[in-house]
């Protein structure tokens, strides 16, 4: 037992003759060596509170659950690839590696990345950025212009290398060949792809204060990709950019499913590239449908008024004017007949007259010899009868001339003539002639008459002209 208590104490003996004291500063900088070997690369979820953004950029917080608290520190070397703003209440899993603040001796987080809890960290600072731009109203629908009718010249910024682009200048072309395109080339993603974006719409507003520069519409856009591809439409410089730009915009990003906050800033949204080249070239494709339609209307009103007249004339042909015509024209021929007899009957009592005054001048010439008289006198008889027959056929001929222009009226309104030219005249069965579809129903029987002959008809159907 001696033996043993003399080696044990010997041994504590020799330990403290070997021991050597640490300062607070190794201590510190030991655990810290030990610390940050053991514990690298580590996860840790925890929500965020007393949260402080230092003027250097640095952000410092307390990462905290239920039963306990542990400090962060978050450079800005490593924040600043941050989409999203940290806030105090946020549930958070931090990556990064354990520390010791040596001069507090406290140990800390150094954070290499967060990201919030339940969502990717994109998504919820795409969520943040919309809260906050809606709230400062960029996304007011009051402040919308709406695209002018006929633009003249546009402004496009995207890529000058994409597929976008290539889409976009060819539906351009197609659909608007006399529309004059600037186009702003920019990058459309990574690290300061925004502040081109926003650059760019900035200049073309510039561009369009100059005499003979303006712009009716700026495009922003690009083909479809990740979130992350996308995102330089989701930051506030291009936002704000798009927000106060003199010009409508219309933001194209993506797919039809891919939205970006320019999309809610811009004046209008187009599912793609293609469908904002179509939108800008709608106004001139729907003019010239407009013309077309507008032709169409035309003819059809052309149409309409050539069937009011053939119905007007066809009219005309009814039984009622045929049957006044023809009594005009018999009232005419019977005028005429009298006008005749009545010349003739004139002609004839003059006639007499003369030959009776002939006469009993003979008698009373047979007493003397009037050759000379009697020769003046048969002289100026055959004149005179001369005269009367010349005033007779005149008149013979003025007559029938007149009778010949009634002939020629009656002809022009007979039926029998529009029938030569190859038009029928349908009547039902009393013999009534048909001007309309309405006075006829289905499986009724009509009469056709033609230039040569008729026919007997069924209907079957009945198509009226839509008014």
């Amino acid at each position: 037992m001696s033996d043993s208590n003399s080696i044990n104490s010997g041994n504590i003996d020799s330990l403290f003759a070997e021991r050597r004291v640490l300062t607070v500063s190794e201590l510190s900088r030991n655990l810290k060596i030990q610390l940050e070997r053991d514990y690298a690369g580590i996860l840790v979820e925890g929500e965020i509170s007393n949260f402080s953004a230092a003027s250097s950029g640095h952000w410092y917080f307390n990462l905290k659950d239920a039963n306990a608290v542990v400090r962060a520190v978050f450079f800005k070397n490593a924040n600043r690839l941050t989409r999203f703003k940290l806030q105090n209440g946020l549930s958070v899993i931090v990556r990064g590696k354990l520390t010791i603040y040596e001069s507090r001796g406290d140990y800390q987080i150094l954070v290499e990345s967060v990201e919030p809890v339940g969502v990717g960290a994109l998504q919820y600072a795409f969520e943040q950025q919309v809260k906050r731009l809606r709230a400062e109203g960029l996304f007011d629908a009051t402040r919308k212009r709406k695209l002018p009718m006929l633009p003249r010249r546009i402004g496009i910024v995207t890529s000058p290398t994409g597929a976008a682009i290539r889409d976009m200048l060819q539906i351009l072309e197609r659909r608007n060949a006399g529309l004059d395109i600037v186009i702003a080339p920019v990058r459309v993603q990574g690290e300061g792809a925004s502040k081109e974006i926003a650059d760019a719409i900035r200049y073309l507003n510039q561009l369009a204060e100059q005499p003979g520069q303006v712009l009716d519409a700026i495009i922003i856009g690009r083909g479809g990709g990740s979130m992350e591809d996308l995102w330089a439409f989701n930051e506030e410089a291009v936002a704000r950019a798009v927000h106060q730009s003199a010009v409508p915009v219309i933001s194209a990003v993506g797919h039809e499913t891919d939205f970006t906050i320019a999309d809610y800033v811009a004046d209008l949204r187009a599912a793609t590239p293609s469908a904002a080249a179509e939108l800008v070239s709608s106004g001139a494709a729907d003019l010239m449908m407009r013309v077309d339609d507008l032709d169409e209307s035309l003819k059809r009103s052309i149409q309409y008024y050539l069937l009011r007249r053939r119905t007007h004339w066809r009219s005309l042909i009814d039984s009622r004017a045929l049957t006044e015509t023809a009594s005009r024209v018999a009232r005419g021929r019977r005028r005429l007949d009298d006008l005749k007899l009545r010349v003739v009957q004139a002609l004839a009592e003059k006639l007499r007259r003369s030959r009776l005054s002939i006469h009993q001048s003979q008698i009373g010439l047979a007493r003397i010899d009037l050759r000379r008289p009697l020769n003046a006198g048969a002289t100026r008889i055959n004149l005179l009868d001369q005269t009367a027959r010349l005033a007779l056929d005149g008149l013979i001929a003025i007559n029938r001339e007149r009778f010949a222009h009634l002939s020629g009226k009656l002809n022009m309104l007979s039926p029998l003539a529009v029938l030569e030219r190859g038009y029928t005249m349908s009547v039902d069965e009393t013999g009534h002639p048909l001007t309309s579809a309405v006075q006829i129903i289905r499986g009724q029987k009509l009469m056709v008459r033609f230039a040569d002959g008729e026919a007997d008809c069924e209907v079957v159907d009945i198509k009226l002209k839509a008014k």
